[in-house]
């Protein structure tokens, strides 16, 4: 039987192959969690509980069936903030590292696409961008454990310097787990809005992880280059809007209720509002409790969420540029013109058709998700579970508590969304260009269909 040549082309794509490893190092941590030394009670977690656990830190999520400083031995936790460090950092650096190694090879189509993926010019620009992932994460991570351990380690000895690092590990991540159980009952940082150095430390190192990688590259060459890239630009700015909008909305509408912002002083309700917009939409902290919020202010978090964090950063969502080519999109069209701009540069209409792409496939996934926790749990409640379907898309993991009470089939259909997710700015936008044969010059009948 005569092979198919291009079957070895097919099996050596990078979107599957970066999938796979994926799904390897989940099934690998679901196994582990389930070690009886795990835990401290000795049991090991069970399956659902594991792979729940394993899926949620290597998609760095933070939603959780148990709380990890309760339930997790030394020797679990070490393993939680392992595969966070995988999910957030590592995965970034090896899809960055494969990518274009494998695309090299491939030919100038595969190439370009390579280099979209990272907003690179050229392939010498690889070892340099990877060299800025080392640095930054080592750095940011070493620098935000150190200022944390000077609240910490007078606190609680020897083991703040665990629970210093862990925490900033966590927050560069985008990962949202925390080992404050023992302080407050899934409390995250609600115990510590009085604590500007806890909270401002924590909020730094969220907004660092998140802004993306070619970001501090783009920074750190400026003095040779002398300019700052579009999309560098683009992060910054909308970055800013959003958290200035998010603060805005928490603390007006939340800013008389007792439950939340309500009871603090002044100074700790800037501080909670603050830190709850930066960590809504990626990161999963908590500053206040999400079920005591109002629908309200549950309905404007979702936002925030499901746009996330930059492209090329340890945060999920659909990413910030990609909210912003589409906006910048409509209002070219009230604005009558041909094509998007932003900040007087034309957007490749290629561009704007897989933003477009990007954001329709999230809320398929997200209508998906909130089927199949309806179908579980129907008197969850339409807002709650909404919130819980959109965290779990954008790998945020802030919670209404939906996921504590879900059965097998909510739980999967939450495993699907962190996974998918995750998988969305590597997987997804690759594989929809990444077609055998490039029929994009093909020459086809022209249709009009009437929109609007």
């Amino acid at each position: 039987m005569k092979r198919d040549p291009t079957r070895k082309k097919r099996e050596a794509h990078p979107s599957r192959i970066i999938a796979g490893s994926f799904l390897a190092i989940i099934t690998a941590g679901t196994l582990l969690f389930m070690l009886p030394f795990m835990t401290r009670d000795g049991r090991g977690l069970s399956f659902m509980q594991s792979l729940f656990t394993a899926t949620s830190s290597v998609c760095v999520t933070g939603l959780t069936l148990i709380d990890p400083a309760v339930t997790l031995s030394r020797w679990g936790q070490l393993l939680l903030l392992l595969l966070i460090e995988i999910g957030g950092v590592s995965m970034v650096t090896f899809a960055t590292f494969f990518i274009f190694l494998l695309k090299k090879r491939s030919g100038f189509r595969s190439l370009r696409l390579a280099q979209e993926y990272t907003n690179l010019d050229t392939m010498s620009q690889v070892k340099p961008l990877v060299r800025t992932i080392v640095i930054t994460t080592i750095s940011c991570q070493i620098l935000g454990a150190a200022v944390l351990c000077l609240h910490f380690v007078p606190l609680m000895g020897a083991k703040g310097v665990w629970i210093s690092v862990f925490t900033a590990v966590s927050a560069y991540c985008n990962a949202g787990f925390d080992l404050f159980g023992t302080i407050e009952p899934f409390g995250s940082l609600a115990p510590f809005n009085g604590t500007p150095l806890v909270m401002y430390t924590v909020m730094a190192l969220i907004v660092t992880g998140g802004l993306g990688f070619y970001v501090f590259y783009d920074i750190l060459t400026f003095r040779k280059t002398g300019k700052l890239s579009l999309h560098t630009r683009t992060v910054a700015l909308f970055t800013g809007l959003l958290i200035l909008y998010g603060f805005t909305h928490i603390f007006v509408l939340e800013y008389h209720n007792p439950e939340t912002l309500g009871a603090l002083p002044l100074s700790q309700k800037i501080t909670a509002a603050l830190f709850q917009s930066v960590t809504t939409r990626t990161a999963g902290f908590s500053s206040l409790d999400m079920n005591a919020m109002r629908d309200l202010t549950k309905f404007g978090m979702l936002l925030l969420m499901f746009i996330g964090a930059g492209s090329g950063s340890t945060g999920g969502g659909i990413k910030v540029t990609t909210f912003a080519v589409l906006f910048m999109s409509v209002v070219s069209v009230l604005c009558n013109r041909r094509d998007t701009v932003i900040m007087r540069r034309r957007v490749d209409r290629g561009v704007v058709t897989k933003a477009l792409s990007v954001a329709l496939l999230g809320v398929l996934v997200v209508y998906i998700t909130v089927f199949l926790l309806l179908l579980d749990n129907p008197d969850a409640g339409g807002v709650r579970v909404l919130f819980e379907a959109v965290s779990a898309f954008a790998t945020t993991g802030l919670s209404c508590g939906v996921t504590a009470s879900c059965g097998v089939l909510g739980q999967l259909a939450l495993v699907f969304a962190m996974f998918i997710g995750r998988l969305g700015p590597i997987c997804f936008i690759v594989a929809l260009n990444a077609r055998e044969e490039d029929k994009s010059g093909e020459i086809m009948p022209e249709g009009r269909i009437m929109v609007g």
